[in-house]
């Protein structure tokens, strides 16, 4: 019946009804009433219909009206972003979230904007569902108030703790309040602690206060582990001889994982076939044989969605009993696959498949330490392993061939560094160093990748109901944004008229980058401007992979999708002629509802594990006051540059603290320039700072940049006689083209004369105080100069409006100012801000903005522009 309703309120002839008359149009009999109003019920909690005040039914999207999540920014103002895919986000100012929270589910009016062709605006009319039942925060007292200040900087308000809910709490100390009085546009949020972590700054209270944050379910009920402890620890003969299963325990079957794994939920078998031809097989434990659907254990881990792996520990989906032992495939026992075994070409093409049960057992747990050394040739390395030492070759052979096919079809391969954060026993960072992908991780992604896409086309060309991996194309205004940062480095993106691009059109940036100074830079600039990949219960395809057909089927221990994906298998598997019709009338029911649920819980982890990243960085950079680290500007905004350190720490190099001149941010150049000594810092320079301040709160590391920095400086040229093609040069960083030589006096037109004699009068004024200029002159070459390196300006944009001496665009405002505000705001480059694109606003301590009066006139220059002889 719901998809009924549904389908019936979007026709293009509907319009709003109330309950009798929308049941008498469906047709729907008497006694069929209370289950529609029940029906309507849930959709309006979801947001699928809206119920106007005459108690009419009507679809939202038809309604003026948006439904989505609000994204909160800390400066208070928000964006909805809607359950629709490809649907522009709604701007919501402070004064129109009417109570809302960051991460509610809200309905939107859409409002006219302020301006002709400015962004979508909008204002929250009802809230469908509240996402912080429980806020995490410090907990503040004074002799009359009590309140709390909540981690999430997002929240836009403290909240009120009354008399008698404190439960005890300390000042300074790290709680979790559970609101009992919502906001709304008269009073603000009331609360009572409900639990007391610790005081700010003990060991081990960080990490919880994080795991509360995001509501991180930490122990199992007690229903899911007792049916945890009916799973049996081992293998049972009656699994091994179950229907369809075969038997591969004669083969050579390996794990190739991290150091610290324990749930080995992959692994993999290479065997040459002929000179051009490998046979691969992709042996995924197989989940759904202990994990029944509908059980405590399923529902359980339907909740979580994803195990969540954070700095110091694991959250896992599943019990430890099931994800560490009987369905971790651990070296020497037998476990239980699903396979998934290729025959592929050496054009890296998938020629034949099958994907059936199995049981195995892995001959050795290798780690990508390991193998890496073993390909190498490091000395030592094959001991031990010397039998595996040719599948090792003939992997890194196989991984070759099909990365080969991959890039030839346009793939994108961001090979981004990532940041492994070492703790002591108390679970202090010792050490944060970077970490670059190797060959042995090369292989096990290209193997588990292929192994994706052939399930998911196998699944797509039977017509099974599955949960899709999809990644759609940029939007076409990110693209444009690209192509204009691109141009600064001499890049040209050529798109077609409608500004769409192609995997294969980004492909060769990275390509183009690759050993360039910017790399890196350019690398996190093209990923932040993909959109974020999502489950869908259609297979619209996967842009970044440049396939037309991707699901995720080889982490089931993990992720509640792959799980889905098995149980999908195997229920074809079992009726080959097609699924049962009631089976499959459920799952299509099902899926998008856990498309949507599996993405959200998916970005929930992702966010989990980022802060608790740069957590621990900036524990680490907290007893590094005053030390010497060299970096690359990774971002430029009006209030200073972001500077990635070589382990990957980023911070701020605010611009009061550049104290040697007054400097402006050329957002088309990505640089900050010195309005005097023309010292440039842009978007992929090479500095040397200090740790100036860490704010482990915020996660916030302030840097100064060291006197050991080379100097940057933008070539000048002369003012007078200034021509179009000089200022293109002096702005490209080129010498001045010289004029060509004349031979003869060419007699001067009216309008020259007429020039020359207005300009006489000035010309004799500046020429009465040539002995002062030469005297000065004088003076400054005595003086020793320190010197600059010289650098390229990139070419001004078109239609730039007025110079100034050094080729620069004269910023719009008369009065320049400088602001240190909100110290909210990430680097707007980095891959660790959050995904929501927000404005973006200044870092630091707030002050006044300081605006500088402009420079008084030399008295020649005015008596010239006034015609004044003097």
């Amino acid at each position: 019946m719901r998809e009924q309703i549904a389908e019936f309120i979007r026709e293009k002839a509907y319009k709003p009804l109330g309950f009798t008359e929308l049941a008498q149009a469906m047709g729907i009999p008497e006694k069929q009433h209370e289950q529609l109003r029940k029906t309507l019920e849930q959709m309006e909690r979801a947001g699928e219909v809206v119920r106007t005040r005459t108690e009419r039914y009507g679809a939202p999207e038809r309604m003026n009206l948006v439904v989505g999540r609000l994204q909160g920014h800390p400066r208070g103002f928000g964006f909805v972003v809607s359950d629709q895919p490809g649907v522009e986000d709604l701007f919501i100012g402070r004064e129109a979230l009417n109570g809302a929270w960051h991460n509610d589910r809200v309905i939107a009016r859409i409002t006219p904007p302020a301006l002709s062709g400015g962004r979508r605006e909008g204002e929250v009319i009802r809230i469908l569902e509240r996402a912080n039942p429980r806020v995490v925060g410090t907990f503040e007292a004074t002799k009359h108030l009590a309140y709390v200040v909540p981690d999430e900087k997002r929240l836009p308000e403290d909240i009120y703790v009354p008399k008698g809910m404190t439960n005890g709490a300390r000042s300074g100390e790290k709680v979790v309040v559970q609101i009992v009085q919502w906001p709304d546009a008269r009073r603000g949020a009331e609360g009572r602690i409900v639990e007391r972590l610790g005081m700010k700054g003990e060991v081990g209270v960080d990490i919880v206060s994080v795991i509360r944050k995001y509501g991180l379910p930490e122990a199992f009920p007690a229903n899911v582990l007792r049916e945890a402890e009916q799973v049996p620890e081992e293998v049972t003969p009656e699994a091994v001889q179950e229907s369809n299963r075969r038997d591969l325990r004669s083969w050579t079957i390996v794990t190739i994982d991290g150091e610290d794994a324990k749930d080995l939920d992959d692994a993999v078998s290479v065997v040459r076939l002929g000179k051009s031809r490998w046979q691969l097989g992709v042996h995924i434990a197989d989940v759904a044989h202990y994990v029944a659907e509908g059980s405590a254990l399923d529902r359980e881990a339907y909740r979580r969605g994803t195990s969540v792996y954070l700095a110091d520990r694991v959250v896992p989906m599943l019990p430890p009993r099931l994800s560490n032992g009987i369905c971790s495939l651990n070296p020497g026992v037998d476990r239980l696959t699903l396979s998934c075994v290729m025959e592929i070409d050496g054009e890296g093409k998938v020629r034949s498949y099958e994907i059936f049960p199995s049981v195995i057992r892995t001959a050795a747990r290798l780690t990508y330490t390991r193998v890496n050394q073993i390909l190498g040739g490091e000395p030592g390395a094959e001991k031990g392993l010397e039998a595996l030492v040719p599948l090792c070759r003939e992997m890194a052979s196989l991984m070759a061939v099909l990365r080969e096919r991959r890039m030839r079809r346009g793939a994108l391969d961001f090979d981004l560094p990532e940041a492994k954060v070492h703790l002591n026993d108390r679970g202090w960072p010792t050490e944060v160093r970077r970490v670059d992908r190797g060959t042995a991780e090369r292989i096990i992604e290209e193997f588990m990748l292929v192994a994706n896409e052939t399930v998911a086309e196998h699944c797509t060309t039977r017509g099974l109901p599955l949960l899709f991996r999809v990644h759609e194309a940029p939007a076409a205004d990110r693209i444009a944004g690209l192509r204009e940062f691109l141009g600064l480095f001499g890049y040209n993106l050529r798109l077609p008229r409608d500004g769409s691009v192609t995997p294969a059109d980004l492909q060769k940036v990275t390509e183009w980058c690759q050993g360039r100074p910017e790399e890196g830079l350019i690398g996190s600039v093209l990923l932040r401007t993909m959109r974020q990949a999502r489950y869908s219960e259609e297979p619209e395809g996967h842009f970044g992979l440049a396939t037309e057909h991707y699901c995720h089927f080889t982490s089931p221990i993990r992720r509640y999708p792959d799980l889905v994906v098995h149980r999908v298998l195997r229920a074809h598997l079992l009726h080959p002629r097609g699924l049962p019709g009631k089976l499959r009338a459920r799952w299509e029911r099902t899926m998008p509802e856990a498309a949507r649920h599996c993405s959200e819980r998916e970005r929930v982890a992702m966010e989990a594990e980022r802060e608790t990243i740069e957590l621990k960085k900036a524990e680490f950079m907290s007893d590094k006051i005053g030390q010497q680290f060299p970096g690359v500007i990774s971002g430029v905004t009006q209030w200073g540059f972001y500077v990635q350190l070589e382990n990957t720490v980023e911070g701020l190099v605010h611009i009061s603290t550049l104290t040697d001149d007054y400097y402006h941010f050329y957002s088309e150049h990505y640089a900050l320039i010195g309005e005097r000594t023309r010292r440039r810092f842009r978007l992929g320079d090479r500095v040397v700072v200090r740790v100036l301040k860490v704010d482990v709160d915020n996660r916030q590391i302030d840097f100064a940049l060291d006197a050991d920095t080379e100097v940057h400086t933008v070539v000048a040229t002369g003012r007078a006689g200034r021509q179009r093609a000089a200022r293109k040069a002096a702005a490209a960083g080129r010498p001045e083209p010289e004029r060509p030589k004349r031979k003869g006096r060419r007699k001067a037109s009216g309008k020259a004369k007429a020039a020359e004699s207005r300009e006489a009068p000035a010309a004799r004024a500046e020429a009465a105080g040539s002995a002062e200029t030469a005297l000065r002159r004088q003076e400054r070459s005595d003086q020793p100069e320190r010197e600059h390196k010289v650098v390229k300006l990139h070419a001004q944009a078109k239609g730039s409006g007025r110079f100034d001496m050094w080729g620069l665009p004269v910023p719009e405002h008369r009065l320049r100012a400088r602001d240190a505000a909100d110290p909210t705001v990430n680097n707007p480059f980095s891959l660790s801000r959050p995904a929501a694109d927000d404005d973006d606003a200044p870092h630091g301590e707030a002050q006044r903005p300081v605006r500088l009066a402009r420079r008084p006139r030399r008295r020649a220059e005015a008596r010239k522009r006034n015609g004044d002889n003097g």
